[in-house]
């Protein structure tokens, strides 16, 4: 039986675009069906925004390449309605282990508090990743929402207009032409797109080689994040150790500088490096083998024009922890909802730069992480080597020394603090739930969550406040959501504060917050969140 990344799941087949005349126009087009370019078509398509998605490929990757999923993008899922099966069919982990030498030195748990809907990370190859997504497109499609996944369908030009992007596209059938309003390039780290633009990244590019090995094995090793430094069985390198569904492992290996790549990703070479780490009694099947480096860089604009880039395509980080899948699926939730709004009238076109001025900096965030963490694990000089090895021998023995400890800073949601869209704050309130932040997940009661009542449009959420069940702003409705004060609920949205009233943006973000309803200062905390000027008009139609 072959696996699932060998079968075609969107095989090519002609499309209507391909009989016209005339190019064809669509609102969005969306290019890469990988991850993000299927949460972007499934988000859009939730709103009734008609969207085409274009890639050459006709499959889900090959090989699980991305593994860690963390808990904001699957706060994201849930609002788009795919994050259950992903949950329900990956592995889910809390805990990480770090360990020096031949010892462990010492764990740390990322979801020390509870009171969440969803845990820390689930594990899950990225192929199962896309098929889950694939299968809610699909379910979408069938429901009558208007998007369509074309495979085989390769993007080989671009002209830009200021109206719109014309899209030359190769088929099995010979090439056609169609025109977008918008589009979004998702179409990964070598970007097409971006060679075609003539775009490039600004960073760092880092020259250490590291091997991926996806093992079939049966273990019985805990269901944890393990990292090693200077291990026994790689000696002045480091290992990392991840377990997967269907009892596939995720083993990676520093291997250092100027190896013959070719020559280290053959099985007769892989394989003695996997027993001096498993042991020669562990019996284990290869799934897959690929050599990587990796760069810590960005586009140093996002936006360009009606082109957008998200994902990859727009920024890079090295693997160490998980932050660029999860990155990704952040830019997804961030543009779409600012692009619906453009598309519909009810905000500007300049509403779509404030994407820069958030993702850029989360970029950014995520960037300095990994390449902070890359200096640790693999030091550069002899006294950054005596200082990482001094900060491993006291992390064992002393609290303080472990935040010193750089294994990956493991992916974190990302706060827009200092953005234009950030409205009215209240000290009295959490810093966690500022302005800027997303919301924090509460339970409600009855097995209800607070997430699952918010997203895809403005809401006021009220917390011992009074409001009226809905409040108009211009002709843009923003509903009211009350909930009752119970112990999480206080910790995390009212703190000192006694009563709260919080703008939330279609993205769960928090836009401004209150402590009681002022109709006049909601309007114009709207009229910001979607790119007016205080004052300005809030029509849909204007």
């Amino acid at each position: 039986m072959p696996k699932i990344f060998e079968v075609p799941l969107y095989p090519y087949k002609r499309s209507a675009d391909q009989h016209v005349g005339q190019p064809a126009r669509h609102p969005v087009v969306v290019v890469g069906a990988g991850p993000i370019g299927l949460a972007a078509a499934i988000d859009l398509a939730l709103e009734d925004v008609p969207v085409v998605v274009l890639d050459d490929n006709d499959k889900v990757s090959w090989g699980s390449r991305a593994v860690c999923y963390a808990k904001r993008p699957l706060e994201i899922l849930d609002r788009l309605g795919c994050a259950a099966p992903l949950v329900d069919g990956g592995v889910v982990w809390n805990t990480g282990k770090v360990f020096f030498r031949d010892r462990q030195v010492y764990q740390f748990n990322l979801l020390a508090e509870d009171g969440h809907k969803r845990p820390a990370f689930v594990n899950l190859q990225q192929y199962t990743f896309e098929k889950v997504l694939l299968d809610r497109l699909r379910a979408l499609e069938s429901e009558g929402r208007p998007v369509e996944l074309r495979g085989g369908n390769k993007v080989v030009s671009i002209e830009r207009r200021d109206d719109a992007v014309t899209v030359g596209v190769d088929t099995p059938d010979g090439r056609y032409t169609l025109e977008a309003d918008w589009l979004i390039a998702c179409d990964g780290a070598s970007s097409p797109i971006r060679t075609m633009m003539g775009l490039d990244f600004v960073g760092r590019v880092f020259e250490d080689n590291f091997l991926i090995a996806d093992v079939v094995m049966q273990a019985s090793f805990p269901t944890e994040r393990w990292f090693w430094f200077d291990p026994p069985f790689n000696r002045d390198q480091s290992a990392l150790l991840h377990k997967q569904p269907d009892s596939v492992w995720r083993i990676d290996l520093q291997l250092g500088h100027g190896i013959d790549k070719a020559e280290e990703q053959k099985p007769e070479n892989v394989i003695p490096r996997l027993k001096a780490m498993l042991g020669d009694d562990v019996e284990f099947d290869l799934e897959w083998i690929s050599i990587y480096t990796f760069q810590c860089r960005r586009m140093e604009r996002f936006r360009h024009g009606r082109v957008i880039f998200a994902g990859d395509a727009a920024h890079q980080v090295s693997p160490f922890g998980a932050r660029g899948a999860n990155g990704g699926l952040q830019d997804a939730d961030n543009l779409c909802w600012k692009l619906k709004l453009v598309i519909d009238g009810c905000a500007p076109a300049s509403l779509l730069d404030s994407y820069d001025a958030e993702r850029v900096p989360a970029a950014d965030e995520n960037i300095l992480n990994s390449t902070r963490a890359t200096d640790f694990i693999t030091p550069k000089s002899h006294i950054s080597r005596v200082f990482r090895d001094a900060v491993l021998d006291l992390s064992e023995l002393v609290p303080f020394a472990r935040p010193l400890v750089n294994s990956g800073r493991l992916s974190v949601p990302a706060i827009y603090d200092g953005s234009p869209l950030n409205g009215h704050d209240d000290a009295a309130m959490p810093r966690a739930t500022r302005p800027g932040a997303p919301a924090v997940d509460a339970p409600l009661g009855d097995g209800e969550w607070l997430l699952d009542r918010l997203g895809d449009r403005f809401q006021l959420l009220a917390i011992n406040a009074g409001l009226p069940e809905r409040v108009l702003v211009g002709d843009m409705i923003v509903e009211a959501v009350e909930v009752d004060a119970n112990e999480k609920v206080r910790a995390r949205y009212l703190g000192d504060a006694s009563s709260a009233v919080y703008l939330m943006r279609p993205d769960q973000h928090v836009a401004a917050r209150w402590q009681a309803f002022d109709a006049e200062a909601v309007s114009m905390a709207v009229r910001q969140a979607t790119g007016r000027v205080p004052g300005g008009s809030s029509s849909c139609h204007d």
